[in-house]
């Protein structure tokens, strides 16, 4: 099935559509966003998009001229090194560069977009294909790496908006073997930036994060300190058969949450985006917004501080993939949303039930979700 090219937000991309979730995907860069939800009779619209997405901004990279949703990084991070001659775009090519649309096929259970990109810096070849199933609130993502060779950081990048009238939301994650705060490179004020974490730093709950005054910040709430940026990672516990994080709102009765395969994607970047940076294009205007980031890589800072020796390559766990042209990558998450009960206050876990899932609170209510895990597990 063919597919013409809309414009919504400032970028032409492709639509695509079920009884449960409306999604478009930008062409320039593979942004996924707007996408609409359908929760009962409400409909839910997750992802932020950049302030600035009507803007001539010359000199700015692409990905950040478009940025919105999620989208697909490799190499994932700013990349300002160079890495045995290469130099990529921030984020890599895939978030800049234009995709090819392949097809729009539709059956009784599923509608999939598929695109592709051919990637210059390093010569290869990725397939995105994205997925919505019949009674599923979600969308399922998958990359295809083929004809790569050497080790490379990946990553996805969904970004949610916390509008002011739903509340401050909870956010938790599947168990994590430890959490650090971003080494070096981030935001300092001779740059019109603010950040508040103490960099290097390491914590084993978001609820206790340290602070530059010998404190803590409690990250697990958000919308929270305005005026300040924040970037944190987590290292999966690769034991388990799948990984999670998820934004509660208990006020907007409502869930988001992601699902991935975490010996693939090993780690979670979390990015805490509250006005804290007052340069272009930002200038202080990009608020409420939170990165639930799932990669395999250090940090932001790119290809070649993700290759070589690092804080956590030394613990023992990767920060790149090892790619190979034998051995096509496939790269699977979900993004899900679900209507939740009173009194569901912030998820403590989501386990296999029948043909989906079930999210536990803490307060002990919870609720049954339709969704395939298999799609990241392989089973």
């Amino acid at each position: 099935m063919k597919s013409s090219l809309q414009r919504q937000a400032g970028q032409a991309g492709w639509s695509f559509a079920n009884g449960q979730v409306k999604a478009f995907l930008t062409r320039t860069g593979g942004h996924l966003a707007p996408v609409a939800f359908r929760l009962g009779r409400k409909v839910v619209t997750p992802f932020s998009i950049a302030p600035w997405n009507d803007e001539a901004l010359p000199g700015v990279p692409t990905m950040l001229r478009v940025l919105r949703g999620d989208f697909f990084c490799a190499p994932f991070g700013g990349n300002a090194a160079p890495y045995r001659g290469e130099r990529h775009p921030p984020h890599g090519e895939p978030a800049n560069r234009d995709w090819t649309f392949q097809s729009l096929k539709r059956d009784r259970d599923a509608v999939t977009l598929h695109a592709s990109i051919h990637t210059h810096v390093r010569r290869g070849r990725i397939d995105k294909r994205l997925m919505l199933r019949a009674g599923h609130t979600a969308v399922y993502c998958e990359h295809v790496l083929s004809g790569y060779r050497g080790p490379m950081p990946i990553g996805t990048h969904p970004m949610l908006h916390f509008p002011e009238a739903a509340g401050p939301a909870n956010i938790t994650t599947s168990t994590f073997r430890i959490g650090h705060v971003v080494p070096s490179g981030w935001e300092e004020p001779a740059a019109k930036g603010y950040s508040f974490l103490r960099t290097g730093a390491t914590f084993s709950s978001l609820r206790r994060v340290p602070d530059r005054e010998g404190g803590t910040v409690d990250l697990s709430v958000f919308p929270a300190r305005p005026g300040y940026e924040e970037l944190v990672q987590l290292v999966s516990d690769e034991t388990r058969p799948f990984a999670w994080n998820a934004v509660t709102f208990p006020g907007a009765g409502q869930v988001f949450f992601t699902i991935k395969n975490p010996r693939v994607l090993r780690e979670t970047v979390l990015w805490f985006s509250n006005g804290g940076r007052h340069y272009p294009p930002w200038n202080g205007r990009h608020c409420n917004v939170l990165g639930v980031e799932d990669v395999t890589a250090y940090f932001h800072l790119g290809l070649a501080d993700s290759v070589k020796a690092n804080r956590l390559t030394r613990a023992g766990f990767p920060t790149a993939v090892q790619l190979s042209p034998r051995r096509p990558l496939r790269v699977a998450h979900i993004l899900a949303m679900a209507a939740i009960p009173r009194g569901f206050d912030a998820v403590k876990s989501i386990t296999r039930q029948g043909d989906g899932v079930k999210l536990t609170a803490r307060s002990g209510r919870s609720v049954s979700v339709p969704l395939d895990i298999g799609f990241v597990t392989g089973r």
